[in-house]
């Protein structure tokens, strides 16, 4: 096969990813993803489809170097390459950048029309460790609200985060959540612990364009390939939490998110808080569906009452740093506040010191 160079966009959107797998910890990631940029792919099905993408290829479109890493990790994963998973974590703890990509550019000409199919696939990862910045939200809205709460999920892929109860955390030196959960949680706190609450979740719900059925073992090992190989703890974690959903009830709705709101805003939630919540998912609406999703959660704000207050609980990236905003909206009173600095894997969390204060004042 012959070697091609990557078109310049294609180029520039596989460095951005080497950048962020750099800044994320994932050093295998960041190898694979610039050796392909400098190095580029060889001529193939697959260098076509990804040189004739109709769409942004960045991780502000359709993240088309997470695609490719996806694919080439299932075939890993799955097993269908052995020559390539030699050289994967935790195979090889020393791989260079020439011997990485003679791999990969073997594994192209092997599984060429599967990785094609592959490539039609968004990356979703349902990162575990963001569950720790919404269960601590939680905990404040439990000790101010004290009513069993409601959870909608916007964006929920594969659902998993909806079990945050299930899950056992340590924030600030203290122990939350389910003792002796195989899932632990300890990002790396700074600010006051969270309040002690008790939180009753009466149900849980989400919807995602195209949600993992867990039942299915092609779409757990698809789900599994999006997490990056050397992050090992990752994939230990979101293993852990595949076994904890075999136990627990929870439904997600195959739907446009702004649709699905629009229908769950409108059910009655007597009793309840009802706490609609979304991480790092909102971001990739357009902005003309963000802004009408904006007006049905204020619509239904309107019509809170004290007896059925309604929450709004988003991790997004907004343009700052460090890491993402967790904020919190609240009605009835309408009130807005930025709860936290969160790491976009949930590695740390900063929390504002003054929040818990203001939010007993405010809602």
């Amino acid at each position: 096969m012959t070697e091609r160079a990557l078109p310049q966009p294609l180029k520039k959107a596989f460095l951005r990813q080497k950048q962020a797998c750099d800044s994320l910890g994932s050093a295998f990631t960041a190898l694979l993803c610039g050796t392909i940029a400098e190095r580029g792919l060889p001529e193939s099905r697959a260098f076509q489809a990804l040189s004739d993408w109709p769409g942004d290829p960045s991780a502000n479109g359709d993240s088309v170097p997470l695609r490719l890493c996806g694919a080439l990790h299932e075939l890993v994963l799955s097993s269908r390459d052995a020559s390539l998973a030699q050289l994967y974590p935790p195979n090889h703890a020393d791989i260079d950048a020439a011997n990485l990509h003679s791999a990969v550019r073997a594994a192209i000409k092997r599984h060429d029309e599967w990785i094609c199919e592959r490539l039609r696939n968004a990356p979703q990862t349902n990162e575990i460790r963001r569950a720790a910045a919404i269960y601590a939200a939680l905990l404040h809205i439990g000790a101010i609200a004290a009513r069993p709460v409601v959870l909608s999920e916007l964006g929920s892929s594969a659902g998993l985060n909806l079990l945050l109860d299930d899950f056992s955390y340590r924030f600030a030196g203290r122990q939350y959540g389910m003792p002796g959960s195989i899932v632990h949680l300890e990002p790396d706190w700074s600010g006051p612990p969270p309040p002690a609450a008790d939180i009753s979740i009466a149900e849980r719900r989400g919807c995602d364009l195209r949600p993992f059925d867990l039942t299915d073992d092609t779409d757990r090992l698809r789900l599994l390939s999006y997490v990056w190989a050397d992050q090992t703890d990752r994939i230990d974690r979101l293993r852990a939490a595949l076994a904890l959903q075999e136990k627990r009830s929870m439904s997600v709705d195959a739907a446009d998110a702004v649709e699905w709101l629009d229908a769950r805003l409108r059910e009655p939630m007597d009793g309840h808080a009802h706490v609609v919540f979304h991480t790092i998912a909102w971001q990739y609406l357009p902005e003309s569906r963000r802004r009408r999703g904006q007006s049905l959660i204020e619509a239904a704000g309107a019509r809170a009452t004290p007896d059925a207050p309604l929450y709004r609980v988003g991790l997004e990236a907004d343009g700052r740093s460090p890491g993402a905003a967790l904020t919190l909206q609240g009605w009835p009173g309408g009130i807005e506040r930025e709860l936290a600095r969160v790491d976009f894997h949930g590695r740390w969390i900063q929390w504002d010191k003054d929040s818990h204060s203001i939010l007993r004042n405010e809602i």
